[in-house]
């Protein structure tokens, strides 16, 4: 409780000392009178902003007493500077401004920048990556993770394999995944970051270590915040269609209607994916099974059996920006996919006739009110019912190999196909099985702003997950009327943060208590295991010079297992583990955010972040403890389980450069190395742990990510904007086991390239995109060594079919 304290007593010292602070509001608008929204408002020389509503209305709070120069910028319309010397606690400023003749989608939006920039300097170890650019590239919305610093998407395969998050070695149930706050697995396998393509996202924020109030969770490694489009300044109907290698074809379609007069706001959105993922297999992972069951390696093949199918629609209703709400959207979500599984865990075995099927139905209610009531008092309300079921087939008996052609076994002399015995099917026993979910998620935030850079926050979180296994090819198992299962977990947490020192000092303590429930049936009857952990945490972010913050977070709190975790996983291979037991974690962070160059032609930002983190019984997927020499078979490892792997530690560095010249030339650099070590020095009889002080395996812990974008103006037509894309990343080896001395199951090293360019033409109504990925063909891998992808084609057309302001 140290660290805690010391944070507290810094905060409490200048509680009552702050400088006098003022706030300025008014309303932008245009020389016709019409409001304009997403106009930034900034004080220059000081880390204050603020955006306008689709009304033109701003708030600028915390601003000291003194004289400034006010920037208002735009993509929309002409910069424009004014001065104000404020001396009084309230301030009203109108500003009038002209508008551009020309928007180009290229400009770079201030107020975004602004917005993002508040984030990652406000104390807690985040980033914020935005999607504009993306959403008119063939790019899916795991690839833009993939890119981010300190993030690796851990994917089985091509588009629709099973996927984790690894946040500088945190992973599993320690990353939450959120989209708009809300966990994301209330949305089922059908509607997930595999599938949401860029064009309905509006930023996606990367947090590590300690999450800010509304995100307030069961986590502790840090979690992923996918924010969706919610801007309502610009009527508009817009669709992309793509088609590329492997036979991949995506498409999205997106549709906003705001009445002015009402704030009746209306938006459709939808997609579609299809891929035969038949891309090419080789390596030392691919291999067949001759009919003298000898394993032939490095064979070259193609990937067979894993086509993938996914539809969705979102549908939201509501009102927004109107006296008795900021927002109320009531939406639902619909979801179907169909995913065939080429292989178990490892790619050793392929499979045929294996499928999953997944649909889910989803009700969300989301009510945001600030100044509810009084000044200062806010309240965020979201609650989401989803009814989500997986469907699993496998009975084919015939075994193959990955050349397409059943696997044979010599008997009598003569080669015949291996089939597997009656009752069986690719992965063990012969399953058709169906999964429901019942899953409510509801989330309360209130909040109140009791001085001038001081806010306390109330948050209450509810996740309750009914689950029911459903043997449908024995109807008559006794466990298909018994098989219940349910898990709840309720979190009331508390934070305080406080802006003092002139807004240099930005502090966030933060204090929750986890109750945890899990319900099932055995052989003895009904069986309640409840857990209750406390947690607290802090952050503190202080702007030592112009464009300097010194940032650093703390944090000690438990998670608890997931329903699938302790339950198992059968679309996804895992088996059940009725015997998890929370995770407990202390961590620390500790870091930078510098802006040497931030105006003109030059920009530069620099970041990096160290890491110290302990964990204690550390929710992991099971991996073999060895691969023997002349015995590799004894990995084909088709299923795995979550296991509590007992104390570790990781110990890191990240960081990232980003330089922009002339709004033309945009280039970034990151990597992330750490150690993730086992330090369970003595097991449970008291013997020494063989693993002790090893790197944990199957996890990478060295990767480099770099881009480089520049724009080229009036190229074929005057007004045309054509950007060129370059994309590299870099992975080092790794043990995919615990022990591996000739390196046969390690996972080499991975070095890829990627090039694109996008055509914009001169009304931006179209935009033309290709992309080629993995140019050089490069080994690919992942998860317990299945390949990915190699070298692609994919062809994107954006279109705009109307845009046009509110008048």
């Amino acid at each position: 409780m140290k660290q805690l304290y010391l944070v507290f007593l810094f905060t409490c010292t200048f509680f009552a000392a702050f400088s006098q602070v003022a706030t300025i509001d008014g309303t932008v608008r245009a020389k016709d009178g019409n409001p304009i929204g997403e106009v930034t408002i900034k004080i220059e020389g000081l880390d204050i902003a603020s955006m306008t509503n689709s009304k033109g209305r701003y708030e600028l709070r915390n601003v000291p007493y003194g004289k400034y120069s006010i920037s208002v910028t735009s993509i929309e319309i002409e910069p424009k500077r004014m001065e104000l010397t404020v001396s009084r606690a309230t301030h009203r400023l109108d500003v009038e401004v002209e508008k551009k003749d020309q928007v180009g989608i290229e400009e770079v939006t201030v107020s975004r920048n602004t917005e993002k920039r508040d984030m990652e300097v406000g104390g807690f170890a985040v980033a914020v990556i935005e999607t504009k650019e993306a959403s008119l590239r063939n790019l899916t919305t795991n690839e833009l993770l993939d890119r981010a610093v300190g993030v690796r998407v851990r994917q089985n395969g091509g588009i629709g394999s099973q996927i984790e998050y690894n946040l500088n070695g945190m992973s599993g149930s320690a990353v939450g995944i959120f989209l708009d706050g809300t966990p994301i697995s209330t949305f089922g396998s059908s509607f997930n970051l595999n599938n949401i393509p860029p064009a309905m996202i509006e930023r996606i924020e990367v947090y590590k270590g300690v999450l800010p109030s509304h995100l307030t969770g069961d986590y502790v490694g840090g979690a992923i915040n996918v924010i969706m489009k919610k801007d309502a300044t610009a009527n508009n109907v817009s669709a992309a269609v793509s088609y590329g290698s492997f036979n991949t074809f995506q498409a999205d379609l997106g549709a906003l209607y705001r009445d002015q007069k009402t704030g009746f706001t209306t938006r459709i959105s939808g997609f579609y994916t299809y891929t035969d993922n038949s891309y090419e297999m080789w390596g030392k992972f691919a291999m067949i099974t001759d009919a003298e069951l000898k394993l032939k390696r490095y064979q070259r093949v193609k990937r067979f059996n894993d086509s993938y199918k996914s539809i969705g629609g979102r549908f939201e209703f509501g009102f927004t920006d109107v006296k008795w709400a900021d927002r109320f959207l009531l939406s639902y979500n619909i979801s179907d996919t169909h995913s065939e599984i080429p292989h178990g865990t490892t790619m050793a075995q392929p499979y045929v006739g294996r499928f999953q099927e997944f649909q889910a139905n989803v009700f969300q209610l989301n009510y945001i009110k600030r100044d509810l009531f009084i000044d200062g008092l806010s309240l965020n309300v979201d609650a989401v019912y989803s009814n989500r079921g997986t469907y699993l087939q496998d009975t084919a008996r015939t075994m193959y190999n990955w050349d397409g052609k059943p696997k044979q076994i010599m008997r009598n002399g003569v080669p015949v196909p291996l089939v597997k015995r009656v009752g069986e099917g690719q992965q063990g026993a012969a399953v058709i099985t169906n999964v429901d979910r019942e899953i409510i998620n509801a989330r309360t935030n209130v909040s109140y702003m009791v001085a001038q850079g001081h806010r306390l926050s109330l948050n209450h979180n509810l996740n309750a997950t009914s689950r029911k296994d459903t043997d449908l090819l024995n109807p008559n198992n006794p466990s298909n009327s018994a098989n219940s299962r349910r898990t709840s977990t309720n979190i009331l947490g508390f934070n305080y943060e406080a802006q003092t020192l002139g807004n240099k000092l930005r502090t966030n303590l933060l204090v929750k208590y986890t109750i945890n429930q899990n319900h099932y049936k055995n052989t003895g009857g009904d069986v309640t295991v409840t857990n209750r952990n406390p947690g607290y945490g802090a952050t503190v972010s202080y702007n030592v010079i112009p464009s300097l913050f010194i940032i650093g977070s703390t944090e000690n709190t438990y998670i608890s297992p997931r329903d699938e975790q302790i339950y198992g996983n059968p679309e996804a291979n895992i088996l059940e583990n009725l015997d998890l037991v929370p995770e407990k974690n202390v961590n620390y962070n500790l870091g930078f955010r510098y802006s040497p160059l931030d105006g003109g032609k030059h920009r530069l930002s620099l970041y990096a972040n160290t890491f110290w983190r302990n964990g204690y019984d550390k929710i992991a997927v099971q991996s073999v403890d060895s691969v023997i020499v002349g015995r590799e078979n004894d990995a084909n490892i088709e299923t795995t389980k979550y296991i509590n792997l007992g104390r570790t530690q990781s110990r890191g560095f990240e960081a990232e450069i980003i330089y922009v010249y002339n709004n033309r030339l945009n280039a970034l650099v990151n990597f992330s190395k750490f150690r993730n070590l086992f330090k369970q020095e003595f097991d449970d009889a008291g013997k020494r742990h063989a693993f002790y002080d090893r790197q944990l395996p199957n996890e990478p812990f060295f990767t480099v990510n770099a881009s480089v974008q520049y724009r080229f103006d009036n190229v074929i037509q005057k007004r045309s904007v054509f950007n060129l894309y370059y994309n590299t990343g870099y992975v080092g080896s790794f043990r995919t086991v615990w022990y591996d001395s000739d390196g046969w199951f390690t996972t080499p090293t991975q070095f890829h390239h990627d090039i694109g360019g996008s055509y914009r033409t001169p009304k931006g109504t179209m935009v033309v995109s290709l992309d080629i990925k993995n140019i050089f063909n490069a080994e690919m891998y992942d998860n317990f060594g299945v390949q990915k992808p190699g070298r692609g084609y994919f062809l994107k057309l954006n279109y705009m079919i109307n845009h046009f302001n509110k008048k």
